[in-house]
């Protein structure tokens, strides 16, 4: 794509040919200008998307069992909630990556949804079907079918942006298409907040609002570098803070929905560590050495079976800099499992490299066919420091958190239900999802599943849920 503009005053100084003394309205005028040229070529290839969702709703209860209140779930009675069916509208935005009709979008946009339509820039509204979807990092991939050439859009690289660089957002927040928004990027690599599993967003002041979810984040080139997600709010609207997941990172996933419909993800096995000035010191670094500290390796893992050891400094990942810790974690995860990859490591002064195949990643337990957990009919992930913080559970407390339970099960009518923690299963440990895997395939052919749990704000409790229902 032709450059349309540098970025910075001084950049609007050289695009108008004017000298430093040229009139500061102008130098404004023409930076204005920039803005609107990179909105005219950007906007035609972004979309409205339209979802409706057929849902289940349970209706009102005339009054609150009183066992419940006192004891918890567990005592409620065992006849199951009367509900009923509605129709749920949503919408958000997306932009098209290819003329066939390929389009990116949040998963939260369309995940669930029974049917997603498109409206595009001219008025024309287009049916889409869902390709994958993947709630881990919150990206999704939707195709309009039957149209050979539609506008898209140039795609950036995310992995060259600095703060303080514009952003420009594109989308229809509340319904309102085409809106755009100008900001910089605020900071880059942001983790921990708590929206997905695997986290290294841009974070943005140009205003996004519900509705810009899935739409794009521009540099001033008009090239995308980021999928707009979410927000940081106390209010439900714009106080600053937005989030949008790097083009990088979802052009990786959207590669994997292509060919699988779903993510299969790695890991290696180990325990990464930002190298602080302290450890930079400690290890005898300069204070701006680039790399990652390995604080530990996992038995058996594929990291062990390299021979790569604690004190470990990865540098490289496949020739390239291992980058920020969040994009490293992401980048080892998107792997297939059974890949072959190459990590160049410091070790005690030199520069060492270990060849590695990645294993699948044992968190990923609800794609795994355990006959025991589909009798049981519930699912489980794993309990996160951010979800103890949440939930206001003791800090020292493992276990597996009960994410679904399916109303027509048996682990339903025995009380198991959302938000629930599984400490044991038969009386074997679940303190993590590798335990909690053996547990399982240990518990095969039984004909129930004894469960400790502990029930936020009520203690813990044994259960039993029988297979044979």
């Amino acid at each position: 794509m032709k450059r349309l503009i540098l970025s910075g005053v001084l950049s609007a100084l050289l695009v108008c040919g004017c000298s430093a003394e040229t009139d500061p309205i102008d130098t404004l005028r023409q930076t204005g200008k920039a803005f609107s040229q990179v909105a005219k070529t950007a906007t035609p290839a972004v979309v409205s998307i339209r979802v409706e969702q057929t849902i289940e709703q349970s209706l009102p209860q005339q009054q609150r069992d009183i066992f419940e209140y006192f004891f918890g779930p567990q005592f409620r009675q065992q006849q199951q909630p009367r509900t009923q069916k509605r129709k749920q509208m949503g919408q958000g935005s997306g932009f098209i990556i290819s003329k066939d009709g390929y389009i990116l979008t949040n998963n939260h946009v369309v995940n669930d949804a029974d049917s997603i339509v498109v409206t595009l820039k001219d008025g024309r509204e287009l049916d889409a079907k869902l390709i994958g979807t993947d709630p881990e990092t919150e990206i999704a991939l939707i195709k309009i079918e039957g149209e050979e050439d539609l506008p898209t859009i140039e795609l950036g690289d995310s992995d060259d942006l600095q703060v303080g660089e514009w952003a420009i957002a594109v989308g229809n927040p509340f319904g309102l298409q085409e809106t755009v928004t100008v900001g910089i990027i605020s900071a880059t690599g942001r983790s921990q907040v708590g929206i997905t599993d695997y986290e290294n967003f841009i974070q943005t002041d140009a205003a996004i609002n519900p509705g810009n979810s899935g739409g794009p984040l521009l540099n001033i080139d008009g090239e995308v570098i980021g999928i707009n997600t979410a927000i940081y709010s106390q209010s439900g609207g714009y106080m600053g803070i937005g989030f949008a997941i790097p083009i990088n990172m979802a052009l990786d996933i959207k590669e994997a929905l292509l060919k699988d419909g779903k993510v299969q993800r790695s890991l290696i096995g180990v325990y990464l560590q930002r190298i602080t000035p302290e450890l930079a010191k400690g290890f005898g670094l300069d204070e701006d050495s680039k790399g990652i500290l390995i604080s530990q390796v996992t038995e058996d893992s594929a990291a062990d079976e390299a021979g790569i050891v604690a004190g470990d400094i990865a540098l490289e990942l496949n020739g390239e800099p291992v980058g920020k810790l969040p994009s490293f974690r992401s980048k080892v995860a998107s792997f297939r499992p059974g890949t072959e990859i190459t990590l160049t490591l410091l070790r005690d002064g030199k520069r060492i490299e270990k060849t590695l195949i990645t294993q699948a990643k044992d968190g990923e337990l609800a794609t795994t066919n355990f006959s025991a957990l589909e009798k049981a009919g519930f699912d489980v992930e794993e309990l996160t420091e951010q979800a103890i913080l949440q939930m206001r559970l003791p800090a020292n407390i493992t276990g597996m958190l009960v994410k679904s339970v399916d109303p027509d099960g048996p682990a339903w009518r025995s009380g198991l239900r959302d938000g629930m923690i599984i400490r044991s299963v038969n009386r074997m440990s679940t303190a993590n999802a590798q335990e909690f895997r053996q547990a399982l395939q240990a518990a095969q052919g039984s004909d129930s599943l004894l469960l400790l749990v502990q029930i936020p704000r009520y203690g813990a409790r044994y259960m039993v849920i029988s297979l044979d229902d």
